[in-house]
This record gives C-alpha cells, sequence and structure tokens, in this order.
C-alpha cells in the first residue's frame, strides 16, 4: 500500500479511495459469511447473529466519531426552557475589584515652566486637594539578591571569650541560598507546575546563574524538615466522617523502561494527602486509611471493595459521575441512554436545591442537613426508581459499551444509593478528582518523578501545598512558617490550620 500522505496527484489518490472501498465491500461481504458459518456451527440463527455483529461495529464507529469529532467536555444540552425575557443591555462592566493588592499613590506635577496660563501668560497656582485620580495596576520585577551576613564579634578585655552575633536560620547549615528562596523554588514547581530546568532558565534571565541540580538541592531538604507536618496532616484529613479517595499514575523516570506509580489521594473538609507508591493494591490503600472508621467515597475500583470488606468500620458509597462517564459514552451509539443521563441529571438538581453545610455552626449544619435528608427521601429516592426500571428495560449486547455501563451501575447500586439514608454522603467523588488537578498538571509538566526521593519531596510539598490552598491560606506563608517552626522545633509539626484566622 503506499503512503498516501505523500502522493499530490488527485487522480491517483482518487483510484486508491475507489479500490479501497471495494475492498471493505469485499470484507463486508466475507464478514457476514463467516457470522453464518459460525452461527450454524453454534446452532444459532445466522441472520440473528449477523445482526449482533452490525450493531457491534455501529456501536464502535460511534465511539470513534465521538472521540474524533464530539466535543471533549462532558456536559449535555439541557432540555429547552421558556426563553426568559431580555435582560437590558448592561453598560459596561468596569474594572475588576482587586482588594488583594497593595496600594500606593504617586503624585505627578507640572514643571514651573509649564505652569503658565496659556492666554494671560501668568503663573498658575496649585489647587489644593483637587486631583484628577485615575487606577494602574503595573508589575514589580522580581529580583534576587546577594545578601552579605556581616556577624559582629564580641569580645572581652580579660580576652577569655569571643561571642559572635546569629545569623539567619538557614536550611541547609552553612548553605549559600535562604529559606525564602528554597519556598519560592517548591511554590513555583508544585503549585505553578514549573519544571526546575525552566526556573533555571528564567532565573538566568533575571541575573542569577543556578543549576537545575542547585534547586534540587533545596527542595529535598525542605522536603525532608517538612515531612513530620506531613505525616501529621494524613491524620487531619482522616478525622471527619466522610473521606474521598481516588489513584492516578505517576512515572518514575529513572528505570528504563519508566515505571508507573501511582498517586493516591485522600480529601476530605479538613485537607487532602498524597501518597506516592510503585503498587495499586488494597494493601497500599488500606495503608494509607489505617484506623479510619466512615464512610469512603471512591469509584468502582475493586481495590476498595476488598478494602471495605477487610475493614468493618468503612462503609462505600461510589461515584455517580463515574456511572454518567459510561452512560454518556455509550450514548452515540444507543440513544435510549438519553432518558439515563436526565435522571441522573435530575439527582443533581435535588441536590442544588438543597442548602449547604458549608461555613455553618453546628447548629445550623443540623438543620441544613435535615433539609437535604428529607428531599433526597422525597425527590431522590423516586428518581433511582426510576432509573432501576430503566436497567432493567434494557436489551443489549454482552461486551456493548451499554452493556458495561448497565453492569458497572448494578454491581454499585447498594453504594450509589447509599446518599438517600445518610445526608452527609455526596453524590460523587468529585472532591478527590478535583484535588488531584494539581498533580495531573504537574505531571504534564514535568512528567513524573526522577528518583524514589523524588515521589517522597513531591507527596509531601502537594499535600501540604494543595491543603493550604483548600483552607484559603497562602501557600508560601505557610511553607515559610511552617518550615521556620520546625527548625526551632526538631521534629515538630505546623499544620495550614494553624493559620486560619
Amino acid at each position: 500500500m503506499p503512503d498516501v500522505s505523500q502522493i499530490t496527484d488527485p487522480e491517483l489518490l482518487r483510484q486508491i479511495v475507489t479500490l479501497q472501498q471495494q475492498e471493505i465491500h469485499r470484507l463486508h461481504q466475507r464478514l457476514a459469511q463467516l457470522c453464518t458459518q459460525l452461527a450454524a456451527l453454534q446452532g444459532k440463527q445466522g441472520s440473528k447473529q449477523l445482526e449482533l455483529e452490525l450493531v457491534r461495529l455501529q456501536e464502535q464507529l460511534a465511539a470513534a466519531n465521538r472521540r474524533m469529532f464530539g466535543p471533549s467536555s462532558e456536559k449535555r444540552p439541557g432540555p429547552q426552557a421558556t426563553p426568559a425575557p431580555e435582560a437590558p443591555p448592561q453598560k459596561g462592566h468596569g474594572p475588576t475589584e482587586q482588594p488583594q493588592l497593595p496600594r500606593i499613590t504617586q503624585r505627578h506635577e507640572l514643571s514651573p515652566c509649564d505652569r503658565r496660563c496659556p492666554f494671560c501668560q501668568l503663573e498658575m497656582a496649585e489647587m489644593k486637594g483637587q486631583t484628577e485620580d485615575s487606577e494602574e495596576i503595573t508589575v514589580v520585577e522580581r529580583k534576587f539578591l546577594l545578601v552579605t551576613n556581616q556577624r559582629q564579634k564580641y569580645r572581652c578585655s580579660c580576652n577569655a571569650a569571643i561571642l559572635t552575633a546569629p545569623g539567619p536560620q538557614k536550611l541547609i547549615p552553612g548553605g549559600r541560598y535562604s529559606l525564602e528562596f528554597a519556598v519560592e523554588v517548591a511554590i513555583q514547581k508544585y503549585s505553578f507546575h514549573m519544571p526546575l530546568e525552566r526556573q533555571a532558565r528564567r532565573m538566568l534571565s533575571e541575573g542569577l546563574r543556578v543549576t537545575r541540580q542547585t534547586l534540587w538541592d533545596q527542595l529535598y531538604p525542605l522536603a525532608t524538615l517538612l515531612t513530620p507536618s506531613y505525616q501529621e496532616l494524613r491524620s487531619k484529613v482522616l478525622e471527619p466522617f466522610v473521606v474521598h479517595m481516588d489513584e492516578t499514575p505517576w512515572k518514575l523516570l529513572t528505570s528504563r523502561p519508566s515505571k508507573t506509580w501511582q498517586v493516591w489521594c485522600i480529601s476530605s473538609e479538613t485537607g487532602t494527602y498524597y501518597h506516592l507508591d510503585p503498587h495499586r493494591s488494597a494493601a497500599v490503600a488500606q495503608e494509607i486509611l489505617g484506623d479510619f472508621a466512615g464512610v469512603l467515597v471512591t469509584d468502582g475500583l475493586q481495590v476498595y471493595q476488598t478494602v471495605a470488606r477487610g475493614s468493618p468500620h468503612i462503609v462505600l458509597a461510589f461515584c455517580w459521575a463515574h456511572v454518567r462517564r459510561k452512560l454518556l459514552d455509550a450514548e452515540a451509539a444507543y440513544p435510549q441512554c438519553a432518558e439515563a443521563l436526565d435522571l441522573i441529571g435530575a439527582l443533581y438538581q435535588v441536590e442544588r436545591s438543597a442548602p449547604s453545610v458549608r461555613g455553618l455552626s453546628p447548629a445550623e449544619a443540623a438543620q441544613a442537613l435535615q433539609i437535604r435528608a428529607q428531599l433526597r427521601a422525597t425527590q431522590s429516592q423516586p428518581i433511582l426508581e426510576r432509573l432501576w426500571a430503566w436497567t432493567e428495560q434494557q436489551v443489549c449486547l454482552p461486551r456493548s459499551s451499554l452493556r458495561g455501563a448497565l453492569d458497572y451501575m448494578r454491581s454499585l447500586w447498594p453504594g450509589l444509593t447509599r446518599f438517600v439514608s445518610d445526608p452527609r454522603i455526596p453524590l460523587d467523588n468529585n472532591a478527590a478528582e478535583r484535588e488531584m488537578r494539581a498533580v495531573v498538571l504537574g505531571r504534564k509538566n514535568h512528567y513524573g518523578s526522577k528518583s524514589h526521593r523524588g515521589t517522597q519531596v513531591a507527596a509531601v510539598l502537594y499535600s501540604l501545598i494543595e491543603t493550604a490552598r483548600q483552607l484559603g491560606v497562602d501557600e508560601r506563608q505557610y511553607l515559610l512558617s511552617a518550615a521556620r517552626f520546625a527548625m526551632a522545633n526538631p521534629g515538630g509539626a505546623l499544620l495550614p490550620h494553624a493559620l486560619l484566622s
């Protein structure tokens, strides 16, 4: 077969397409013949077997078309609603408020020669307190400074003792780089996903000559210093009754070929904890969860079900977003999935009408949960019954995408419907998937870790930075505070929660 990408003659390309169409037609005829023979050997009706094979081919074609030409978003068009009356046109959106930016005032004055009246040439007097003001957002260039720390020495007249003033705390004893520098490198890599080599090139453009290895030499002792805080964070994340758990691949790049590790994530309202491990087994999940007792929200991975069977204090609740995703993949070949997708959308609509418990006092939160429980019992339960009835009405091929979605939903049904009996349980595991975004973005930029120590550093800094961000604490200020606390109290831990106002 010639390489069509190298052919420029239209007539030759037309002949090749004609030959390929003839070959496809011949292969379809041969497929029909083989299906008929196979059905006869199996004692089945040939026409029925051929029909099933054709449906499978149509399903594969629809899935391929959706992957190639369909939207990447999982959003579906909503029901046609009555158009709302047109709002009056907006008269300018105005400047965006910037409450976090520091403010300075620059005064602009005319030179003495420009203060003369253009009509009479007399000197104009200043109008006290009268200015014309406008705002401007600017940028102050980041600067690296070479600071010489001069530690004054003192001696006694008896010449028996000499004292030296203490210098600043050092991350590395005798090191040349400050703690602030190490934290800046950590923030740039694990918060803004900038690889060390790219950081070194940027620093060179700003006047600082530094190597990637030097930057790594700051990250490792910083992560080592913060390891007690990282270890303490796991217990803090597992304190709530409901905890989310998920995992995603991570590359260890030193092996040839590179080995795929797993980033395990547990997340709750108190923070997020990451654990990097070469295995994707129930033993790893059990080690992370420890003595956790409560509801664990996950996807349908068999590992979590194995953990729950071995831990009587863990109750599994499964994710409706994963069920919806599988039905969405099957919808192109099986339009009847639209009914199930609409019912799942109705479940989420009920949740949106329920009050949130975030930021409420215990008494207010209890009242909000009571309202949510009532809404789920009166509105969500009938939707679930209709959804289960829909699954029993479907007829499809054994290995089709619709069969896979149905089997997935039916096998997890007790965990999928557990939210009706407990208002604290959410519908999905999106909380953990949101916290995985930082890891995935980092993976796209620096691909993984180059050593086992690199995985440990990534786990520590990702966990502490993302927890600080989740709680609304400035991650740079937190890392500085936690590192200084650990320097002053060896082995001590300081969590981002201590910086909450």
